[in-house]
């Protein structure tokens, strides 16, 4: 669905690098601090800015050259886009009708009712939560084989969030050859939705791993004198901390079994991302 081979994009001083792949049938998760470089990963994605280096191909076609055909089968929610608060989302409705070719209108209106959108209410007057499930049905609406989601969930409470991961979970499972790619900084929507997980930070790929692997992860706290002999063949990340070291492993059974002296803690998303760009605490 999606490659980028060794790409390269520079702004002023800031370098952005990565190869990550979006196999079909697959949600994949782009994660990292805000200013790490997702917007731009889905910028390069879409062709709307060009990499100095590498390839970006998008269902088999160049990103800096995707045809008519191409992109409609791609659906987008940005999370800095929108319709005109002007308009209605029965105006949305009849824009969308005729931009996509393959627009199911009965499915539009359907999904508008169950996640309690009217349809002859000006946008301006949504709450947040409103606008940002609006931006997510009108992405999948003419039934893409892609879905590109940028923070879709950025911003919203519990209830809001879980409604957009429901319908992006039942439009994978309506059609298993279709893929998702999602950013975001929430772990709690990544652990419950993707397959695979990138973490990058500024600007580089630090880490690539399926998300199940990733919630194997832990933390070991250790004194001083335990970590002069902890076997550090499975550590990924060590913090200095007043009691010692903090240690993030993608093994923590081993350290459980062969250390039973030291603490172990569970590492989740929020950890990893934490741990891996130095922010933990």
């Amino acid at each position: 669905m999606i490659t980028m081979q060794n790409v390269r994009k520079t702004y002023g001083n800031f370098t952005f690098e990565i190869s990550m792949e979006l196999p079909e049938g697959q949600i994949l998760g782009l994660i990292g601090k805000n200013g790490a470089g997702k917007s731009t990963a889905i910028k390069l994605i879409l062709g709307l800015c060009r990499a100095e280096e590498g390839t970006v191909t998008v269902l088999g076609s160049d990103s800096k050259e995707l045809s008519e055909k191409v992109k409609q089968d791609i659906g987008v929610s940005l999370a800095e886009s929108g319709f005109s608060g002007e308009l209605t989302v029965n105006d949305v409705k009849h824009i969308l009708k005729k931009m996509y070719h393959s627009f199911d209108e009965n499915y539009f209106i359907k999904q508008s009712e169950n996640l309690k959108l009217p349809m002859n209410k000006k946008i301006k007057e949504f709450s947040t939560g409103m606008k940002a499930k609006l931006r997510v049905l009108t992405a999948m609406t003419h039934h893409a084989k892609l879905l590109i989601m940028d923070e879709p969930t950025a911003g919203l409470d519990v209830e809001a969030r879980n409604e957009i991961l429901d319908m992006l979970r039942a439009y994978i499972a309506e059609d298993e050859s279709r893929s998702i790619l999602i950013t975001s900084h929430i772990s709690t929507d990544l652990e419950s939705l993707c397959d695979e997980l990138y973490l990058i930070h500024d600007g580089k790929l630090i880490l690539h791993e399926a998300t199940d692997a990733i919630l194997e992860h832990g933390i070991l706290k250790v004194s001083e004198e335990q970590y002069r002999t902890l076997d550090q063949s499975s550590i990924l990340k060590v913090q200095k901390e007043n009691y010692g070291y903090a240690c993030f492993t993608n093994d923590k059974k081993f350290y459980q079994e062969n250390y039973p002296q030291i603490a172990v803690e569970n590492g989740g998303i929020d950890e990893l991302i934490l741990m891996m760009t130095g922010g933990y605490r």
